[in-house]
């Protein structure tokens, strides 16, 4: 029954609105997907963080690591796609594609720069030049900076000297709650009565680990 009202209904609004049932259903046509990857068209590599825009729209998509996209647009639209270091390309979608989903691999070429000249000259005299390689400074270049950032003298004194994060005054407040948490109702055990340490001081005993000779700071004078 309620089957035979709905299509009694959907009748009754086709055949008053006609004209907005097919443009919807004709613009839901036009809509497709686009899945594709963007490569290079000598190696076929793949062609990362690449721009595709829809043509005089202010929309897009920028591709992947792997280079690929995913795009919804019109039939009929056109694709530009754009990278730093190849050539812009365009792809105008055709009308005639059926479905609402295409499949495209899109090929770049690799564009050359050509920077303007540089002109080298020389310092004026050699007492100019004397002076300059005295007094100088020159900067330093990006591969000092991170070379002398990197180093491990420096890397340990800041580690001694910098103070804990947040993240690591927690991990250090977290192990001492699970060092205390096993000992929990019950006292933790001492260093004083333990047979294996008073078996380790015995035998050292023996040895003569504790004569003057073998202590390095018996004669030290303080």
């Amino acid at each position: 029954m309620r089957l035979k009202v709905w299509l009694y209904n959907f009748v009754f609004i086709s055949c008053l609105f006609p004209g907005h049932v097919i443009y919807a259903q004709s613009v839901y046509d036009n809509i497709i997907q686009i899945d594709g990857v963007t490569m290079t068209a000598d190696s076929l590599r793949a062609v990362p963080d690449v721009t595709v825009m829809v043509k005089n729209q202010n929309r897009g998509v920028e591709s992947e690591y792997t280079g690929v996209f995913s795009i919804v647009c019109y039939k009929g639209d056109t694709l530009e796609f754009s990278c730093l270091g190849f050539r812009p390309k365009e792809f105008v979608v055709s009308k005639n594609l059926p479905g609402q989903y295409f499949s495209l691999i899109q090929l770049m070429v690799q564009d050359t720069f050509y920077l303007p000249e540089t002109i080298i000259r020389p310092l004026p005299t050699k007492e100019g030049f004397g002076f300059a390689f005295t007094h100088w400074r020159i900067p330093n270049d990006q591969y000092e900076l991170a070379r002398r950032n990197t180093n491990s003298y420096i890397m340990r004194a800041l580690a001694y000297t910098l103070p804990r994060d947040g993240q690591e005054s927690q991990a250090r407040l977290m192990q001492q709650q699970a060092r205390e948490a096993v000992y929990y109702g019950q006292q933790q055990p001492m260093n004083i009565l333990s047979p294996i340490a008073w078996g380790q001081f015995f035998e050292a005993w023996k040895r003569g680990d504790f004569r003057k000779e073998n202590n390095p700071y018996a004669n030290t004078n303080y």
